[in-house]
């Protein structure tokens, strides 16, 4: 028996009578089809016949097809998903009832998930405006700033200044020999950096170096030893998640710090052909420079600076002979061992001998002091950590606060949980049992404070003596820092003075806003969510709507 098979087109072309010829012939058995993989049912009705016509389709066809099938089912969506509620707008409320009122009509018309934790003081009449989820501990973010600014004024005053030593153990002969070690004994300062010493990177551990020499030390037998023992030896607070430690912002917490932590790795081009010149600013003897960069024709750069288990740093690349200096900043992994080798490498610069190399140790009890450099008052430092919102800044200064005027102690974060519970407790008369404390700074996921507490710390501050340096710190509505864009030409603006605080899932703003008729207003307004941008528009609109309120 012969089979025969057809391609798809020929069932396609036959006419009526050829079709009753053919099954006149499979009825009598003189042809019989057999059904094969490749070849296509004989009918082209129905479901075959659109099956048969998308494979004639060009690829293009099928790609608009997709195209306006995707069209179609966005349309549908658009039709399902109700439109997004209009953006908030202040009001301007005539008694507390319509504050109220209007503050949590505000709060919730607008964001689509997550959970506030809010609370709105008259530091006035000292009532209570306005409370939502006010004891539910959330986390803070850069608000936490308020709390360890807080806590540094009230334990060490805002004319209190650090001060980084340089002490000595031995005797220094006639001939300008230090027959022993020199010690550099960090103090915790934030201050210790090319912000307030203007100059090179370097410059706090030169005018240290320079002072050195300036007392007639030109040769040092022993080594020069680095002392952070102010501070305990955790550089990463608990809660920091892993993929901040690259980042500036998450800068190695210790109290012998320099540069804010941060150093940065230079390549200078060359002639072509020849290597490129690498250096670290600010220098230091204890990181040593791996690997190198080859100068290549034009004016580009591709650059790779990267830290070896070892802690050195391995720097590759190319970079153009026309190319300007290139810089590369990275976070220090271990600010002792590096702020010890800037003052080492800086005593050499300073015509210093070293015998002995760099270390760390403890700066023995007998051991003589040869020069110490003081940093500003702390109110400037605590008015750059609130405008900037610079978290090394808040690490520091929450570690110091534990240690307190005469420097007892260990500063660490576990230590500060317990001081700032005992001064909510003493000093407002406010439950801090689920206050949580694991930095200074609100970047750890551990931190939770509730809306109520932020308003009660912040009506403490604005009658405590150091009240005025508090104040100052905060950024301003439409002129400064971090506020300077938001709620511009508003009642707001050159009138509320707050705290902000951002992250992935949290929006924050604690402060103060004048109302309308005068009356000063202490508020807190926590967001934790997905939703912040909306979270956002919410809170510059309670803001204003504060600012505009009369009773």
């Amino acid at each position: 028996m012969k089979y025969l098979q057809l391609p798809p087109r020929v069932y396609a072309r036959f006419t009526p009578l050829a079709a009753g010829a053919l099954a006149i012939l499979l009825g009598l058995g003189a042809i019989e089809l057999r059904a094969s993989p490749s070849a296509e049912p004989p009918s082209v009705r129905g479901r075959g016949a659109v099956e048969f016509q998308a494979r004639r389709q060009t690829a293009a066809q099928r790609r608009a097809a997709q195209r306006r099938a995707a069209q179609r089912r966005a349309a549908q969506r658009r039709r399902r998903t109700p439109p997004p509620p209009p953006p908030p707008k202040a009001t301007s409320p005539r008694s507390a009832a319509a504050l109220k009122a209007d503050l949590m009509s505000i709060m919730t018309s607008r964001t689509r998930s997550g959970i506030w934790s809010s609370s709105v003081i008259s530091l006035s009449r000292g009532d209570t405006l306005f409370q939502a989820n006010a004891d539910i501990p959330v986390l803070p973010a850069s608000t936490m700033k308020l709390l360890t600014a807080a806590i540094a004024l009230e334990r060490l005053g805002p004319n209190y200044r650090f001060s980084t030593d340089v002490l000595r153990d031995g005797e220094v002969d006639a001939n300008g020999t230090l027959n022993g070690n020199i010690y550099i004994r960090g103090d915790g300062d934030p201050s210790f950096s090319k912000r307030f010493h203007p100059g090179k990177y370097s410059e706090p551990v030169d005018k240290l170096a320079r002072a050195v020499a300036a007392a007639g030390i030109r040769r040092i037998t022993g080594a020069v030893i680095g002392d952070a023992t102010a501070f305990d030896n955790v550089l990463y607070p608990e809660g920091w998640l892993d993929r901040y430690k690259g980042s500036s912002y998450a800068a190695r917490v210790s109290a012998l710090s320099l540069a804010e932590n941060v150093l940065w790795v230079t390549v200078a081009p060359g002639k072509s052909g020849s290597a490129a010149r690498v250096t670290l600013e600010p220098a230091t003897t204890t990181i040593a420079i791996r690997g190198g960069v080859r100068t290549v024709g034009g004016s580009g750069a591709a650059v790779r600076a990267n830290y070896l288990p070892d802690g050195n740093i391995q720097v590759r690349g190319g970079i153009g002979a026309r190319s300007p200096v290139r810089r590369f900043g990275l976070v220090v992994n271990n600010p002792p061992a590096f702020t010890t080798g800037a003052f080492h490498a800086a005593l050499h610069a300073a015509g210093v001998t070293v015998e002995g190399g760099a270390k760390l140790g403890r700066t023995p009890g007998s051991a003589t002091k040869v020069t110490s450099l003081l940093s500003p008052p702390l109110e400037q430092i605590v008015a750059i950590m609130n405008r900037e919102s610079i978290n090394l800044f808040a690490e520091l200064l929450l570690r110091n606060a534990v240690r307190g005027p005469g420097r007892d102690g260990q500063g660490s974060a576990p230590a500060a949980e317990s001081l700032l519970r005992g001064f909510f407790q003493e000093k407002m008369g406010t439950n801090a049992s689920t206050l949580a404390v694991a930095d200074g700074s609100g970047l750890s996921t551990l931190d939770r404070v509730t809306g109520f507490q932020m308003a009660e710390l912040l009506g403490y501050a604005h009658t405590a003596p150091w009240g005025p340096a508090f104040h100052a710190s905060l950024p301003v509505a439409g002129k400064s820092e971090l506020l300077r864009t938001r709620m511009r030409q508003t009642p707001a603006d050159g009138n509320l003075h707050a705290k902000t605080g951002t992250t992935n899932n949290v929006l924050a703003l604690a402060g103060y806003v004048t109302s309308e008729n005068g009356e000063v207003v202490a508020f807190s307004f926590i967001y934790n969510g997905a939703d912040r941008w909306n979270a956002r528009a919410s809170i510059d609109a309670m803001g204003e709507t504060i600012a505009r309120f009369v009773r």
